[in-house]
């Protein structure tokens, strides 16, 4: 279920406590999984009393602007559902705090969900016995790529033999980028490229001296783009690298990540001109997933609480997905993921259930 654009967001920029911050690079640290368990010494327990309750676990950066934006919207639209934001070390460490019941919800993306699912990429040789199970968009991160002028790359398949940065090792954006290129039929341009492992800090000024030819450039379309991107298109002459039907094969296939175009105007990078009236992209889709344990009742009040006050939500923070029905929410939702029944129960009651999704068990 993926969207054919996803160009179909508020452009609202709030001022409120959680304000807007740059997005983050998707690191290991940050909004990219590095595998790591660690411990925040608590478990993910709904807590007592009978309040409904979700400790959610959240990367850094961008990921954890749209997070506190969540929580600042439920406390201020919910009288039963009580919100916690636990820092967590990126996507896949997060699914792997979600397994060790560290906490009972967390934001994470669905390429790491679809490797824990099949223990593949960082589960191959440490798998997890418990998936978390979807609950709703949240939003994209949409990647496409711009080469340094001059270079004489003009299309996906001028980027063999050339320094192509994917951005820096462990980010998701970047693990994403490399598990669309490397599989059929794009493998054999991927196999030619000459892949930079810099850190984001260092690319501009690497492309900058032309030991960048092209790097990916992505963000949120109709928000803004992570930093490093917006600084290289205000030091360097750059243009859009154009998709071949092999790359845009290559991404719709791609079962971890979803695929689409945005006009350019809706999304331009620091006002550069890039030579193109449209971008295609793929998607590093991004949701919120909870354990089975998670109490149906406080899915269901989330749910609720991001459907109904959506401008709220996206007050506090663009990036969060601006929802023009309730079925939007299953926008990035996959028939191999099964859905929380919480979450379920609310698509029915608002007719947005999708019957070739499957409801997850419960604990």
């Amino acid at each position: 279920m993926t969207e054919g654009s996803v160009n179909r967001r508020k452009f609202l920029y709030g001022t409120g406590a959680v304000g807007i911050a740059g997005l983050a690079g998707c690191s290991g640290g940050g909004d990219g999984g590095d595998g790591s368990d660690g411990s925040d010494g608590s478990d993910g327990s709904d807590g007592g009393s009978g309040e409904l309750s979700l400790r959610v676990g959240t990367s850094a950066g961008g990921t954890q602007d749209v997070g506190l934006a969540v929580e600042r919207a439920v406390s201020q639209e919910s009288d039963t559902l009580s919100y916690s934001t636990i820092e967590s070390p990126g996507y896949v460490g997060t699914i792997r705090r979600m397994a060790n019941n560290q906490f009972n919800a967390g934001i994470t993306d669905n390429n790491s969900l679809d490797k824990a699912i099949n223990d593949t990429g960082a589960f191959e040789e440490q798998g997890v016995e418990r998936i978390p199970q979807f609950g709703f968009y949240a939003f994209p991160y949409s990647i496409y790529v711009i080469a340094r002028d001059g270079t004489d790359i003009e299309t996906f398949d001028d980027l063999a033999g050339k320094n192509v940065y994917p951005a820096e090792p462990g980010y998701s954006t970047r693990a994403t980028t490399l598990d669309v290129w490397s599989q059929e039929p794009t493998a054999d341009v991927y196999d030619q490229m000459n892949i930079q492992n810099m850190g984001v800090d260092s690319a501009p000024g690497a492309m900058e001296e032309g030991n960048i030819d092209a790097t990916i450039a992505y963000g949120t379309p109709g928000v803004r783009y992570t930093g490093f991107v917006q600084e290289i298109a205000s030091r360097v002459d750059v243009h859009y690298v154009e998709p071949t039907d092999a790359l845009r094969e290559s991404a719709e296939m791609f079962a971890g990540a979803g695929s689409g175009t945005t006009a350019y105007d809706d999304w331009p990078i620091a006002d550069a001109d890039i030579g193109t009236d449209e971008v295609f992209h793929w998607n590093l889709e991004v949701n919120y997933t909870f354990n089975p344990e998670a109490t149906p009742d406080a899915v269901y009040e989330l749910c609720r609480v991001v459907d109904e006050h959506n401008d709220t939500v996206n007050e506090g923070e663009a990036q969060f997905n601006d929802f023009e029905s309730t079925g939007d929410m299953l926008g990035s939702a996959r028939e191999n993921i099964p859905v929380h029944r919480g979450a379920v129960q609310y698509y029915k009651d608002n007719d947005a259930w999708d019957d070739s999704l499957t409801e997850g068990d419960s604990a």
